[in-house]
Protein backbone atom coordinates (compact mmCIF):
# COMPACT_ATOMS: atom_id res chain seq x y z
CA UNK A 1 0.00 0.00 0.00
CA UNK A 2 1.33 3.40 -0.81
CA UNK A 3 0.95 6.48 0.59
CA UNK A 4 0.39 9.93 -1.27
CA UNK A 5 0.60 13.29 -0.07
CA UNK A 6 0.38 16.32 -1.91
CA UNK A 7 2.77 19.78 -0.77
CA UNK A 8 1.25 23.19 -2.15
CA UNK A 9 3.87 25.44 -2.73
CA UNK A 10 3.74 29.37 -3.74
CA UNK A 11 6.61 31.14 -5.41
CA UNK A 12 6.53 35.24 -5.24
CA UNK A 13 9.04 37.96 -6.63
CA UNK A 14 9.97 41.03 -3.69
CA UNK A 15 10.21 44.36 -4.55
CA UNK A 16 14.30 44.63 -5.01
CA UNK A 17 16.39 46.49 -1.99
CA UNK A 18 17.65 48.96 -4.99
CA UNK A 19 14.32 50.29 -6.22
CA UNK A 20 13.40 50.85 -2.71
CA UNK A 21 16.22 52.63 -1.87
CA UNK A 22 16.04 54.64 -5.21
CA UNK A 23 12.52 55.77 -4.09
CA UNK A 24 13.80 56.80 -0.88
CA UNK A 25 16.33 58.81 -2.17
CA UNK A 26 14.39 60.54 -4.17
CA UNK A 27 11.72 61.45 -1.43
CA UNK A 28 15.13 62.93 0.76
CA UNK A 29 15.94 65.22 -2.59
CA UNK A 30 12.69 66.45 -3.00
CA UNK A 31 12.26 67.54 1.00
CA UNK A 32 15.90 69.22 0.30
CA UNK A 33 14.62 70.63 -2.67
CA UNK A 34 11.39 72.35 -0.85
CA UNK A 35 13.49 73.40 2.19
CA UNK A 36 15.66 75.10 0.01
CA UNK A 37 12.72 76.38 -2.08
CA UNK A 38 11.63 77.99 1.29
CA UNK A 39 14.65 79.62 1.86
CA UNK A 40 15.38 81.75 -1.02
CA UNK A 41 12.06 83.69 -0.79
CA UNK A 42 13.25 84.98 2.49
CA UNK A 43 16.10 86.45 -0.01
CA UNK A 44 14.99 89.56 -1.23
CA UNK A 45 15.52 89.84 -4.94
CA UNK A 46 15.18 93.22 -5.16
CA UNK A 47 18.44 95.05 -2.90
CA UNK A 48 17.74 98.85 -1.36
CA UNK A 49 20.41 100.73 -2.46
CA UNK A 50 19.06 104.21 -1.96
CA UNK A 51 21.07 106.93 0.19
CA UNK A 52 18.98 109.15 2.31
CA UNK A 53 20.50 112.48 2.00
CA UNK A 54 19.87 113.57 5.44
CA UNK A 55 21.57 110.69 7.08
CA UNK A 56 25.27 112.70 5.81
CA UNK A 57 26.49 115.49 4.24
CA UNK A 58 26.92 116.28 0.67
CA UNK A 59 29.53 118.13 -0.78
CA UNK A 60 28.59 120.15 -4.38
CA UNK A 61 30.91 121.16 -6.70
CA UNK A 62 30.15 124.12 -9.15
CA UNK A 63 31.52 125.04 -12.23
CA UNK A 64 34.33 127.61 -10.73
CA UNK A 65 36.08 124.69 -8.49
CA UNK A 66 33.53 126.25 -5.42
CA UNK A 67 32.73 123.56 -3.04
CA UNK A 68 30.30 124.20 -0.27
CA UNK A 69 29.25 121.95 2.57
CA UNK A 70 25.99 121.24 3.85
CA UNK A 71 24.40 121.19 7.30
CA UNK A 72 21.20 120.62 8.97
CA UNK A 73 22.28 122.29 12.03
CA UNK A 74 22.62 126.43 11.92
CA UNK A 75 26.30 127.43 13.61
CA UNK A 76 25.59 129.68 17.37
CA UNK A 77 22.64 128.08 18.37
CA UNK A 78 22.11 125.67 21.02
CA UNK A 79 19.03 123.97 22.14
CA UNK A 80 18.44 122.20 25.81
CA UNK A 81 16.53 119.17 25.46
CA UNK A 82 15.10 117.71 28.78
CA UNK A 83 16.32 114.94 30.51
CA UNK A 84 14.03 112.27 28.76
CA UNK A 85 14.74 108.49 29.70
CA UNK A 86 16.23 105.88 27.33
CA UNK A 87 13.93 104.15 25.51
CA UNK A 88 14.29 100.56 26.10
CA UNK A 89 14.81 98.06 23.05
CA UNK A 90 12.02 96.19 22.37
CA UNK A 91 12.49 92.25 22.06
CA UNK A 92 11.46 90.86 18.60
CA UNK A 93 10.60 87.25 18.29
CA UNK A 94 13.53 85.39 16.54
CA UNK A 95 13.48 85.39 13.05
CA UNK A 96 10.89 88.29 12.25
CA UNK A 97 11.59 91.84 11.30
CA UNK A 98 9.09 94.56 10.84
CA UNK A 99 10.00 95.92 6.78
CA UNK A 100 8.13 99.11 5.36
CA UNK A 101 5.44 98.62 2.70
CA UNK A 102 7.44 100.98 0.51
CA UNK A 103 10.63 99.36 0.93
CA UNK A 104 9.07 95.32 0.72
CA UNK A 105 7.82 96.58 -2.56
CA UNK A 106 10.21 95.31 -5.54
CA UNK A 107 12.08 98.11 -6.86
CA UNK A 108 15.31 98.63 -9.17
CA UNK A 109 18.76 98.06 -7.79
CA UNK A 110 20.32 100.91 -6.10
CA UNK A 111 23.55 101.66 -4.50
CA UNK A 112 23.80 101.64 0.09
CA UNK A 113 25.04 104.80 0.45
CA UNK A 114 26.24 103.72 3.92
CA UNK A 115 28.97 101.37 2.60
CA UNK A 116 30.38 104.17 0.48
CA UNK A 117 33.02 106.20 2.46
CA UNK A 118 32.33 110.14 0.66
CA UNK A 119 29.77 111.85 -0.92
CA UNK A 120 28.80 111.91 -3.79
CA UNK A 121 30.32 114.76 -6.49
CA UNK A 122 27.37 116.94 -7.48
CA UNK A 123 27.76 119.55 -10.10
CA UNK A 124 25.85 122.52 -10.28
CA UNK A 125 24.89 124.30 -13.44
CA UNK A 126 23.07 127.20 -13.94
CA UNK A 127 22.29 127.35 -10.29
CA UNK A 128 20.52 124.09 -10.92
CA UNK A 129 22.15 120.63 -10.06
CA UNK A 130 22.08 118.63 -12.74
CA UNK A 131 24.63 115.60 -12.18
CA UNK A 132 25.39 113.59 -9.27
CA UNK A 133 28.47 110.81 -9.47
CA UNK A 134 30.44 108.61 -6.82
CA UNK A 135 32.17 105.75 -7.21
CA UNK A 136 33.93 103.90 -4.31
CA UNK A 137 37.47 103.94 -6.27
CA UNK A 138 38.47 105.62 -9.26
CA UNK A 139 41.85 104.08 -10.61
CA UNK A 140 44.01 104.36 -13.81
CA UNK A 141 46.83 103.32 -15.29
CA UNK A 142 49.15 104.45 -18.46
CA UNK A 143 50.95 100.87 -19.97
CA UNK A 144 53.46 99.62 -17.13
CA UNK A 145 53.17 102.22 -14.61
CA UNK A 146 51.94 102.50 -11.35
CA UNK A 147 48.36 102.54 -10.57
CA UNK A 148 47.25 106.27 -9.70
CA UNK A 149 43.97 106.16 -7.24
CA UNK A 150 42.04 109.21 -7.80
CA UNK A 151 39.16 108.66 -5.32
CA UNK A 152 40.82 110.37 -2.44
CA UNK A 153 40.92 113.85 -5.09
CA UNK A 154 37.42 113.44 -6.56
CA UNK A 155 35.06 112.59 -3.36
CA UNK A 156 37.39 113.23 0.09
CA UNK A 157 36.62 115.62 2.19
CA UNK A 158 39.46 118.20 0.76
CA UNK A 159 39.05 116.85 -3.05
CA UNK A 160 40.80 119.68 -5.39
CA UNK A 161 38.78 118.48 -7.98
CA UNK A 162 38.06 121.23 -10.97
CA UNK A 163 34.17 120.51 -12.64
CA UNK A 164 35.11 123.64 -14.71
CA UNK A 165 33.85 122.56 -18.06
CA UNK A 166 31.01 120.58 -17.12
CA UNK A 167 27.73 121.55 -19.03
CA UNK A 168 24.06 120.53 -18.65
CA UNK A 169 21.14 120.59 -21.07
CA UNK A 170 18.19 119.13 -22.04
CA UNK A 171 19.50 116.15 -24.28
CA UNK A 172 23.65 115.86 -23.47
CA UNK A 173 25.29 116.36 -20.14
CA UNK A 174 29.39 116.83 -19.93
CA UNK A 175 31.25 115.94 -16.27
CA UNK A 176 34.54 117.29 -16.91
CA UNK A 177 37.07 116.26 -13.77
CA UNK A 178 40.44 118.57 -13.70
CA UNK A 179 42.91 116.94 -11.59
CA UNK A 180 45.85 118.66 -12.57
CA UNK A 181 49.53 116.93 -12.25
CA UNK A 182 49.51 113.82 -11.08
CA UNK A 183 52.47 111.80 -10.72
CA UNK A 184 54.03 112.04 -13.76
CA UNK A 185 51.04 112.83 -15.92
CA UNK A 186 50.49 116.62 -16.50
CA UNK A 187 46.76 118.16 -16.69
CA UNK A 188 45.33 114.98 -16.30
CA UNK A 189 41.75 115.17 -16.83
CA UNK A 190 38.34 112.89 -17.09
CA UNK A 191 35.70 113.84 -18.97
CA UNK A 192 32.33 111.63 -19.58
CA UNK A 193 29.81 112.41 -21.48
CA UNK A 194 25.77 111.82 -21.82
CA UNK A 195 23.22 112.25 -23.47
CA UNK A 196 19.45 111.96 -23.56
CA UNK A 197 17.13 110.51 -25.85
CA UNK A 198 13.48 109.24 -26.42
CA UNK A 199 12.16 105.53 -27.29
CA UNK A 200 9.13 105.21 -28.82
CA UNK A 201 9.23 101.65 -28.58
CA UNK A 202 10.12 101.81 -24.74
CA UNK A 203 7.85 105.07 -24.32
CA UNK A 204 10.03 106.86 -22.13
CA UNK A 205 13.85 108.64 -22.48
CA UNK A 206 16.98 106.50 -21.44
CA UNK A 207 20.08 108.23 -20.78
CA UNK A 208 23.76 106.89 -22.30
CA UNK A 209 27.23 107.24 -20.99
CA UNK A 210 28.33 107.70 -24.56
CA UNK A 211 32.18 108.00 -24.02
CA UNK A 212 34.58 108.57 -21.39
CA UNK A 213 37.56 110.71 -22.23
CA UNK A 214 41.43 111.00 -20.32
CA UNK A 215 43.22 113.94 -21.30
CA UNK A 216 46.92 114.10 -20.12
CA UNK A 217 50.04 115.83 -20.68
CA UNK A 218 48.06 118.50 -22.24
CA UNK A 219 47.83 117.48 -25.92
CA UNK A 220 46.91 113.56 -25.34
CA UNK A 221 43.78 111.77 -25.13
CA UNK A 222 42.32 108.53 -24.87
CA UNK A 223 39.08 108.09 -25.63
CA UNK A 224 36.44 105.08 -24.42
CA UNK A 225 33.13 103.90 -26.04
CA UNK A 226 30.71 103.68 -23.30
CA UNK A 227 27.40 102.70 -24.87
CA UNK A 228 26.79 99.76 -22.85
CA UNK A 229 26.39 102.18 -19.70
CA UNK A 230 22.49 103.39 -20.34
CA UNK A 231 19.75 104.13 -18.00
CA UNK A 232 16.34 105.21 -17.79
CA UNK A 233 16.56 109.18 -17.48
CA UNK A 234 14.82 108.52 -14.38
CA UNK A 235 16.72 106.50 -12.82
CA UNK A 236 20.08 106.48 -12.18
CA UNK A 237 22.85 103.78 -13.06
CA UNK A 238 24.64 101.70 -11.21
CA UNK A 239 27.34 99.17 -11.96
CA UNK A 240 29.54 97.40 -9.55
CA UNK A 241 32.50 97.91 -11.85
CA UNK A 242 32.25 99.85 -14.72
CA UNK A 243 36.38 99.45 -16.30
CA UNK A 244 38.38 98.69 -19.33
CA UNK A 245 39.13 95.29 -18.31
CA UNK A 246 38.43 92.21 -19.39
CA UNK A 247 37.67 90.53 -16.14
CA UNK A 248 35.06 93.11 -15.38
CA UNK A 249 32.74 92.84 -18.02
CA UNK A 250 34.45 95.40 -20.21
CA UNK A 251 31.85 98.31 -20.19
CA UNK A 252 34.87 100.88 -21.39
CA UNK A 253 36.25 99.77 -25.32
CA UNK A 254 38.65 101.98 -27.11
CA UNK A 255 37.11 104.19 -29.98
CA UNK A 256 39.79 102.53 -32.08
CA UNK A 257 42.41 99.98 -32.29
CA UNK A 258 44.79 103.39 -32.92
CA UNK A 259 43.96 105.47 -30.47
CA UNK A 260 45.46 105.66 -27.27
CA UNK A 261 43.36 104.34 -24.93
CA UNK A 262 44.62 100.74 -25.52
CA UNK A 263 47.34 101.58 -22.97
CA UNK A 264 44.79 102.89 -20.48
CA UNK A 265 43.76 101.05 -17.90
CA UNK A 266 40.28 102.73 -16.19
CA UNK A 267 37.80 101.43 -13.84
CA UNK A 268 35.11 102.51 -11.51
CA UNK A 269 34.42 100.00 -8.63
CA UNK A 270 30.58 100.86 -7.24
CA UNK A 271 29.85 103.59 -10.11
CA UNK A 272 26.63 105.14 -9.98
CA UNK A 273 25.60 108.24 -11.76
CA UNK A 274 22.75 110.43 -12.53
CA UNK A 275 23.02 113.55 -15.25
CA UNK A 276 18.77 114.37 -15.64
CA UNK A 277 15.69 114.85 -13.60
CA UNK A 278 18.02 114.93 -10.51
CA UNK A 279 15.64 116.14 -7.86
CA UNK A 280 16.36 116.61 -3.89
CA UNK A 281 20.36 116.44 -4.40
CA UNK A 282 20.10 112.95 -3.99
CA UNK A 283 20.26 109.48 -6.31
CA UNK A 284 16.86 108.78 -7.95
CA UNK A 285 16.28 104.57 -8.22
CA UNK A 286 19.19 102.87 -9.42
CA UNK A 287 19.09 100.90 -12.79
CA UNK A 288 21.49 98.35 -11.70
CA UNK A 289 24.04 96.46 -14.37
CA UNK A 290 23.64 92.95 -12.44
CA UNK A 291 23.36 90.24 -14.79
CA UNK A 292 20.29 87.54 -14.49
CA UNK A 293 23.02 84.85 -13.89
CA UNK A 294 24.10 86.16 -10.27
CA UNK A 295 25.77 83.17 -8.31
CA UNK A 296 22.44 82.68 -6.14
CA UNK A 297 20.43 81.69 -9.62
CA UNK A 298 23.07 79.81 -10.56
CA UNK A 299 22.83 77.89 -7.63
CA UNK A 300 19.30 77.06 -8.14
CA UNK A 301 19.62 76.34 -11.54
CA UNK A 302 21.67 73.51 -10.67
CA UNK A 303 20.13 72.38 -7.58
CA UNK A 304 17.04 72.01 -9.91
CA UNK A 305 18.75 70.55 -12.90
CA UNK A 306 20.08 67.71 -10.35
CA UNK A 307 16.75 66.96 -8.70
CA UNK A 308 15.34 67.16 -12.31
CA UNK A 309 17.33 64.01 -13.20
CA UNK A 310 17.09 62.61 -10.02
CA UNK A 311 13.18 62.50 -10.78
CA UNK A 312 13.26 61.41 -14.17
CA UNK A 313 15.69 58.47 -13.09
CA UNK A 314 13.06 57.32 -10.34
CA UNK A 315 10.36 57.53 -12.42
CA UNK A 316 11.97 56.04 -15.30
CA UNK A 317 12.66 53.08 -12.18
CA UNK A 318 9.12 53.00 -11.44
CA UNK A 319 7.96 52.84 -14.98
CA UNK A 320 9.84 50.03 -15.61
CA UNK A 321 9.34 48.18 -12.14
CA UNK A 322 8.26 44.33 -12.90
CA UNK A 323 4.76 43.45 -11.47
CA UNK A 324 5.14 40.56 -9.21
CA UNK A 325 4.71 37.80 -10.48
CA UNK A 326 1.74 35.50 -9.05
CA UNK A 327 2.06 31.70 -9.90
CA UNK A 328 -1.01 29.43 -9.57
CA UNK A 329 -0.91 26.77 -6.66
CA UNK A 330 -0.35 23.51 -8.24
CA UNK A 331 -0.06 20.07 -6.93
CA UNK A 332 2.47 17.70 -6.45
CA UNK A 333 2.99 13.96 -5.45
CA UNK A 334 5.39 13.00 -3.65
CA UNK A 335 6.28 9.67 -2.77
CA UNK A 336 8.04 8.44 0.28
CA UNK A 337 9.99 5.37 0.21
CA UNK A 338 9.09 2.03 2.71
CA UNK A 339 11.58 1.43 4.60
CA UNK A 340 12.35 -2.41 5.26
CA UNK A 341 11.00 -2.21 9.03
CA UNK A 342 7.73 -1.53 7.68
CA UNK A 343 7.87 -4.80 5.19
CA UNK A 344 9.08 -6.63 7.83
CA UNK A 345 5.63 -5.73 10.14
CA UNK A 346 3.47 -6.62 6.86
CA UNK A 347 5.03 -9.75 7.03
CA UNK A 348 4.37 -10.70 10.34
CA UNK A 349 0.99 -9.72 10.41
CA UNK A 350 -0.24 -11.84 7.66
Amino acid sequence: MKQSSSVAVGYHLPVSMAQQRILTCFILFLFIFLSLASSYDKVPAIVQRSLDASSAPTSSVRNDGEASQSSSASTGESTSLPDEKPLHNVPEAHGWRLYSPLRSKRKLLQAPGSLLPYSPLNVVYNDRMCILFRARKLAIRYKNHTLVDLTERAFGPEAQVDTKGSLCSKDKATLNMRFGDVEDLRGLAIRLQMSNTFYESAGQNWFTLDSVHIHYNWTHEATFNATDVYAPSINSYHCQHVSSLQKYDTLLVPSSLTDNAANWHVTFTDFQIQAFNVLSNKFASASDCATFFTPAILMGLITSLILLLVLAYALHMVVHLKHIDRYEEHKTTVYFPRSTEAECTEKNNL
